[in-house]
């Protein structure tokens, strides 16, 4: 043995991780050719080219990493899907702030020019990404990565919305929107982060119309009332029953509006009068519609009360938030204000910008959703896509039988833009290209210097929608598609997984996925969500430059119980980490007793009591870890690999081999610790990988076929015996110690243990 082949006294996996994982690069390519019955394919959730990976990304990656590695180990045909996606709201604002420490304001470039720059970002974000995945172990085949915004993927987001849109699923509507008006851009319901605030009810008296009468209406929103279209309250309610079918007037201005009777308004509420502002509120929205009533907006894209005749004269051109300071100081000097009551609400607010949300009526492009759910239901309630926990499931189900269409359009600059042209009329001209829709334009007499391009870009929600079978070539795709398995977070259930399942089975007519296994959100040891702000924000990177990728990914792997947030320490790791120290001590002393770890396995004398043993808990082992993959059990797999190493194969069977010290007991050693080392390297290839190269030079890492093997029961039993007698025995001289009269009645009480068995261990 040469000296470089020696383990070294310490763990360091800094010395060996990186030349290990691009000594594997080539294993990770899969092989389409060969075993055509039996393949598994799996998509990475693309990370956002925003800049760093976070804990969260981690855990996935690892959890869908163990998955590859062990069908790959296995001889399966396997592949993994990388990528990455653009992220346009996200991206854009990261590129905003990056330019202007660059003493850059984005707003002072054009449209080349602001794109230019967000694809110089890209470059390095996307280098810096991948440098990451590749130090956690990903073991993706590299060369078929894709980009949401490389140019075959740009050309199918392009192509899939023109079907949609001349199959009559894609359509342009003024409709009421989520509105950011510090992004100036419409964003989804699943954008929004409902916060729970200290806020106020006013309570405001409309005069009914050519009466001295009043009605008193309820309201957090006392600035839209000038959008209002009707008061509403509640047919039962006798307080207002002479005043249905009446009219109130706004205040500070002369417009009147009919009090009518609608479900929405609650006798119990405030008081039991409402303003229904279509343009300005959801629920109002869809009461507006019941009744065929108008939609009148009163604030701009800015947040700023319009300019125009349906706003008092102080108000006009005012921002929201100083608009209703100076209507509710009216409003009290006028004692149209009757009383404030102090009430807890939730406040919408863009999880990106920060700012408060606001309902606008606008025109924007949207995907009819409640069309395509359908089938998405259909294969989840049949069984054909399965949710890991089953729990999951009832969570999409409930979002889909309620989804609403999906308002797909976005005012920035980065992203797909919209395939669209406008003709002078308004008429639209949805083509693939510019030339296909200058051909369209002059079938209808209007010159191409008078068509005007979509600037609105499509929510990345949508291309990402198209990851499952935009990404593979076709060759890939007879072989890997549809995907087998699915891992994520919970968060994106509805932004990603509803998405691919929708647009996949409308534009395939297959399933993306057959298994989808959700995994829970990482949090700090104190169970908090981490943020930037709180100071709890950890590392992935940092990690594992101080502890080793292993010991991370196992971290991850041990904390993964289904149905249950990560509460995750540095301490975490630390443990981890030793326990990793453990396995490599584990090898080196082997080494040290001059053990083989080449004896092929039908050259082992497997007869002996305590072979049996050690060999019955490796099958044990190695079943075990097989079901727990098809359960997703990654918690089960790590817990096993500790209770094998630690408590069975180093405090037992590496006794018999200081006691026994015979040739047939060290090359059993060297094949169960070898096998170990194969059982275990999808949860921590790097340190296994790197024994397997110092101790046998052989880094085949398929498990050994165990079905010719016979166990003899009987002598399992006797060592089992033995081992409960030990754990007793230990228990006792821990508890107790050792000069204690009941731990030494105990280590002599053996009438029941073969003796021969007994001399294997040294208890004292």
């Amino acid at each position: 043995m040469e000296i470089s082949d020696i383990i070294s006294t310490r763990y360091d996996p800094k010395s060996f991780e990186k030349e290990v994982y691009e000594s594997s690069l080539d294993s990770f390519l899969p092989k389409p050719e060969k075993n055509l019955d039996n393949y598994f394919s799996i998509l990475m959730p693309p990370p956002n080219v925003t800049g760093n990976l976070h804990l969260g990304h981690a855990l996935t990656y690892t959890l869908q990493d163990i998955l590859v590695r062990y069908h790959r180990q296995r001889g399966v045909d396997t592949f993994w899907q990388p990528g990455l996606d653009h992220a346009g709201i996200s991206t854009q604002l990261v590129v905003e702030k990056w330019l202007e420490k660059q003493g850059i304001k984005a707003s002072d470039l054009s449209y080349d020019e602001f794109i230019a720059k967000v694809w110089e970002w890209k470059a390095s974000s996307a280098t810096s990404i991948i440098t990451q995945q590749k130090a956690l172990g990903c073991s993706a085949p590299w060369k078929y990565s894709r980009f949401t915004m490389d140019e075959g993927f740009s050309k199918s987001v392009i192509d899939a919305f023109v079907q949609l849109y001349k199959d009559g699923l894609i359509y342009k509507a003024e409709r009421l929107v989520n509105w950011d008006t510090k992004l100036e851009t419409a964003i989804s319901d699943l954008e929004i982060k409902n916060v729970e605030e200290a806020g106020s009810l006013w309570y405001i008296n409309y005069k009914i119309s050519d009466s001295d009468e009043f009605i008193t209406v309820a309201t957090t929103r006392p600035e839209t009332m000038f959008g209002d279209v009707a008061l509403a309250v509640n047919k039962n309610d006798e307080r207002f029953k002479k005043l249905i079918g009446k009219y109130a007037v706004i205040p500070y201005t002369d417009r009147k509006i009919p009090i009518i009777t609608d479900e929405h308004a609650d006798m119990d509420k405030g008081s039991g009068c409402v303003k229904i502002t279509p343009a300005h509120d959801f629920n109002d929205f869809e009461v507006g519609k019941r009744h065929n009533l108008g939609f009148i907006s009163v604030l701009d894209k800015h947040g700023h009360m319009l300019n125009d005749e349906l706003v008092p004269e102080f108000l006009r051109g005012v921002y929201l938030k100083k608009a209703r300071k100076i209507l509710l100081e009216h409003l009290t000097n006028d004692k149209l204000l009757i009383k404030t009551e102090n009430i807890k609400h939730f406040v919408p607010y863009g999880e990106k910008s920060g700012t408060v949300i606001e309902p606008l009526i606008t025109k924007q492009w949207f995907l009819d959703a409640p069309t395509l759910a359908g089938k998405a239901i259909e294969v989840v309630e049949s069984g054909k896509v399965k949710f890991y926990p089953d729990k999951w499931k009832n969570t999409f189900f409930d979002w889909m039988k309620n989804i609403q269409p999906w308002c797909i359009s976005r005012q920035i600059r980065w992203g797909h833009r919209i395939p669209a042209w406008y003709t002078p009329s308004g008429e639209i001209i949805v083509e693939k290209t510019e030339e296909e829709a200058i051909q369209k334009a002059k079938m209808l007499n209007v010159a191409p210097k008078d068509l005007r391009r979509e600037t609105d870009v499509l929510d990345t929600w949508f291309s990402s929608g198209l990851w499952p079978f935009e990404t593979m070539n076709s060759e890939f795709m007879k072989r890997f598609f549809p995907t087998t398995t699915l891992v994520t977070g919970f968060d994106i259930i509805f932004f990603w997984i509803a998405r691919m399942m929708m647009l996949t089975l409308y534009f395939t007519k297959n399933i993306p996925f057959k298994d989808i296994y959700i995994h829970a959100l990482v949090r700090d040891d104190k169970g908090q969500k981490m943020s930037k702000s709180k100071g709890n924000v950890i590392d992935p990177l940092e990690l594992m430059n101080e502890f080793g990728a292993d010991a991370l990914r196992y971290t991850l792997t041990f904390l993964s119980v289904p149905g249950r947030d990560i509460k995750f320490g540095r301490d975490n790791v630390k443990i981890s980490r030793n326990f990793i120290t453990k396995i490599w001590n584990a090898g080196r002393f082997l080494q040290t007793q001059g053990i083989k770890f080449d004896v092929p396995f039908n050259q082992l004398n497997t007869d002996g009591k305590i072979s049996q043993w050690i060999l019955s808990k490796l099958i044990e082992f190695k079943n075990g870890i097989e079901n727990d993959i098809k359960e997703y059990r990654f918690d089960y797999i790590a817990h096993r690999m500790q209770v094998f190493l630690r408590d069975q194969f180093c405090d037992f069977f590496i006794e018999a081999v200081k006691i026994q010290n015979d040739e047939n007991t060290k090359n059993i050693a060297g094949f169960v610790y070898k096998e170990f080392l194969k059982l275990s390297n999808p949860v921590i290839p790097f340190v296994t990988e790197h024994l397997l190269d110092l101790l046998s030079h052989n880094t085949d890492l398929r498990p050994t076929d165990f079905s010719t093997l016979k166990i003899n029961e009987t002598d399992v039993k006797d060592v089992e015996d033995l081992v409960a007698w030990v754990h007793e025995v230990r228990g006792i001289k821990h508890a107790e110690g050792a000069n204690s009269e009941k731990y030494v009645k105990s280590k002599n009480d053996t009438s029941k243990l073969n003796k021969s068995l007994k001399e294997l261990f040294s208890l004292a």
